[in-house]
This record gives structure tokens, sequence and C-alpha cells, in this order.
């Protein structure tokens, strides 16, 4: 099991001003309700309408976009693969997002000819898909692919053309079974084998298609494993340190950027969609995602961060097995970007009003965001839907943000990395953890049966918005260090 640190958390009060409609509580759920709901494409064609900054330059990424292109042809396959041999899998993901941009673009600019575009490109999907398959891989695949495709379909599912039903069932027959047994199972591995971007894109998964497909137990699940799961994607064994400084240390800053960034933008993103059916779990255990998501963007831009040394167990259940310790923080290039930060600032920022300064540096930094297509053209590129500056660019929301003991919030000052008072004291205490499994890239240990080994290494080639590819851009990938310490890798 994973064995960490970290500090008790500060008791700071949030903000209690604005809060998630209560579609849940109501006993429905709400549509479109995963990322965007119909007030918010409201607001986005209004502003892009009006001629607002900064909507019209994210909005200007997304026409921009081959894959927002009302002439987009779907190219359907009955099974997809991912890992091992005959992957197929880009096949998928370039559809997805040829459905989502052109689902995007039709709501903001009114124009019939881009939603019925998506349509058709959902439609022959359902029509067709049947499985997926390949290695580990697949329930990446499941995850990424699954969360993707509820996300666009949600955007059409009132289109007179969308076959509701037959998507429903795809979703509930191909994609929600391979991510619920992942978080059960874990691919027959110790629990603390896969690092917490597996468990997340599987939670993505099961909430989305959940809501899609108004399944409640479904839903029920992945905000319980959110909360309490024993993987390494449960909040408090991804952000395991809550420091008194304000920043809480995410687990996977210890392995490679690329993959605490898809590791946030996926928290991000599952947040995001409960809070659209009234679920506030952006500002759960004290709001402990808002602590972590600061340290990763403070770190990301190249600031020093602390890390907590950590060890987790891997291995196969009656099989091989062994143990990994990481010491310190991953080098970073502060070149490197995914479009993940519009949604998280600006959730914060503008719905809670809270102070969050790395999280509103990295943000404009990054803006205007673009999607799939834009990051380069392997699958890291594709992770995230992107286009935050467009989706979730909104006004501040006046008179929100104070604390309980009116101090603005728990971000007050740890959101701006000042320093931030804590009632629990600053001795470390251990925390339980769970799931993990880390790259070859983090050192040659990776064997042949080690379960850790799979999953893309191509965020590492991923060029960032400016054009600077990732391994050119940052001085500080110089720093050579020796992080990792290794054991047992094979029976």
């Amino acid at each position: 099991m994973l064995r960490a640190a970290g500090a008790a958390a500060g008791a700071v009060g949030i903000g209690t001003a604005v809060t998630p409609a209560p579609a849940v509580a109501a006993g429905a759920y709400a549509h479109p309700g995963l990322l965007h709901t119909r007030a918010d494409l409201g607001r986005m064609a209004a502003k892009v309408r009006a001629g607002a900054a900064p909507q019209t330059a994210g909005f200007a990424r997304l026409t921009a976009n081959r894959h927002a292109r009302s002439d987009w042809t779907a190219n359907p396959q009955a099974t997809v693969v991912r890992g091992g041999t005959g992957q197929n899998y880009g096949i998928l993901y370039n559809d997805i997002h040829a459905a989502y941009q052109n689902a995007l673009r039709g709501h903001v600019s009114e124009d019939g000819a881009h939603l019925d575009t998506a349509v058709a490109i959902l439609n022959a999907w359902s029509a067709r898909l049947t499985a997926l398959a390949g290695n580990a891989d697949r329930f990446l695949a499941a995850g990424l692919y699954g969360y993707q495709m509820a996300n666009a379909a949600e955007l059409v599912r009132d289109h007179p053309d969308f076959a509701l039903g037959r998507f429903q069932e795809m979703l509930s027959t191909v994609f929600a079974p391979l991510s619920d047994s992942f978080l059960v199972r874990h691919n027959d591995a110790v629990v603390t084998n896969y690092w917490p971007n597996w468990d997340l894109a599987a939670m993505c998964c099961v909430l989305a298609t959940g809501i899609f497909c108004d399944d409640k137990a479904q839903v029920g699940r992945a905000v319980e494993y959110f909360k309490h799961g024993a993987g390494l994607g449960s909040i408090r064994n991804a952000i395991p340190v809550v420091r008194d400084d304000g920043l809480a240390e995410w687990l996977e800053a210890g392995r490679d950027q690329g993959h605490a960034l898809l590791g946030v933008g996926l928290m991000g993103t599952f947040c995001e969609m409960a809070w659209n059916q009234g679920l506030d779990l952006y500002g759960h255990d004290d709001s402990r995602f808002l602590k972590g998501a600061q340290y990763v963007a403070k770190w990301a831009m190249g600031g020093e961060v602390p890390f907590t040394a950590n060890t987790r167990e891997k291995g196969a259940v009656n099989g091989w097995s062994g143990s990994e310790t990481v010491t310190e923080a991953a080098p970073v290039d502060p070149a490197m970007t995914r479009p993940i930060w519009a949604m998280i600032a600006n959730h914060y920022t503008g719905r809670r009003g809270l102070p969050a300064t790395y999280l509103t540096r990295i943000a404009a930094k990054s803006a205007p965001e673009g999607g799939g297509g834009d990051y380069g053209p392997n699958s890291g590129g594709y992770d995230q839907l992107g286009f935050g500056t467009l989706t979730f660019t909104r006004d501040r929301v006046a008179g929100v943000g104070a604390g309980v003991d009116g101090s603005g919030g728990p971000s007050a000052a740890g959101a701006g990395g000042s320093a931030m008072p804590s009632t629990a004291g600053s001795a470390a205490r251990p925390q339980a953890g769970a799931t993990a499994s880390p790259s070859p890239s983090l050192s040659a240990s990776a064997s042949a049966g080690d379960l850790a080994a799979t999953g893309s290494n191509d965020v590492l080639g991923w060029t960032a918005a400016t054009g600077i590819t990732a391994l050119a851009g940052g001085l500080l990938l110089l720093r050579r260090r020796e992080r990792v310490r290794v054991r047992g890798e094979s029976q």
C-alpha cells in the first residue's frame, strides 16, 4: 500500500453563497448536464455575439480546428484496440473530438449543419462499435473516450435525428463496464499498482455515462469512489499531503509533468460534471482539489514545491510483486501545457469568488485554450476536450468568496501561495493510500511483466501552445536527478 506522510489540513471555511443546482437531490438529472449546461451554452453564444473577450479568441481557436468542420466524415469501427497489436484507437478519438467540436460550434454559432455533423458521427459509432480490446490500455480507452463520447452526445441528445437509446446502450455495454471493472479489480493488480490518472479516467467514464443514461446507482458509485475509493484516483490518495501553506501535494508530480497535468484535468472534469448535477465535489474535504491544483499549477510554471516521499506497492495479485519509492517532484518544462486550467480557475475564482493566484496565472498563460488536434498528433493531445477559454470563462459572481470567518475562503492565503493558518498543527501524519502505475520513462525498471509499464508515454513529446516541444523548451529538464528507487521488479 502507499505510504506517505501529510500535514493535517487547516480548518478554514469556504464561501457558501454559490451552490450547484440541486438536480440530483430532486431525483432527476439535468440535461444537458455534463461539462456544459443549457445556460452555459447560452452564455457562450451571447458572449461571442457580443464580441466579448476572451470568449471570441476561444471561439476562433475552435473554428480554426480541422475537427470542427461540418464536412467531417466518421470512420466507425466494430472493435477499437488500444495497447498491443492492431491498434486503431486514433480513429475513435479523432471522431469523438470532431463530434464534440461540431456540436459546440453549432450551439455557439447557431449553425445547424455542425449539429447535424455531430449527430451523424455519433450515430455512426453507436451503430457499429461493439468492443474495446488491447492490453491494460483498453481501460484507458474506456475511461477517456467513454466520458468524452458522453459529453459530445449530451450536446445533441435532443436533436431529432440522434439515436439516443442506441447510444445509451453502447455506453452501457462497451465503455462503462470496463471502467466499473477497473475501479473494482484494477486489472487484477494490487490496488496501488496504477497511478491516479488511470482511476480518474475510469471515474469520469462511470460518472458521465451514468448521468447520460440516467443511472443513479452508477453515479453513486463514481461519487463514492471519488471520496473514499481504495485506488490512487480517490481524492485523498491523489492528493495525500496538505501543507500549512495552503498547497496540497499531487502524488503524480513524482512521476512526470504530463501525467500529473492529465490527472488534474480529469479530476477537474469529474468535479465539473458533478457540479452540474448538484454535487459540490470542488469543495469536498475543505476544497482539497483547489489546494492540489494550485500546487500543480505552481510546479508546472517552474516554481519550487515540496514533495513528501512515498512508496507504493505494485504487481499482480497472486503474481509478481515489488515496490517503488519516489522522493521528489519531477522536473518540468514551463512551456508544456494542457487545456485544463480555464475550467478549474473559473470555478474557484468565477463561481466561488476565491483568490487562486497560481491557477489564475497558468490559465492566463494557457489562453486561449484549444482542443483535440491543437496539442500534437498523439493521443495525449486528445485526453481533454478543451476550449475552456470559450466554454468556462464566466463573470465573477458578486458577493461570494468570504469564508465562515469572513477571511475570504480557504485560498485567501493558500491559493496565493502565502502562509495559511492551520488549527490542526504542522506535524506530519501518515495517510492510507491506494492505486498506481508508473511509466517506463521514470526509470529503466519497467520489466516485460510490469503492469505499471503500460500506458501512453507520448505526453513527453507534446508540443506546447507556443510550438515549443516539451523536451526542447525548458531548462528545468536539464536537472537530471536520481528520484526513484525500485525493488523487486519481477518475480
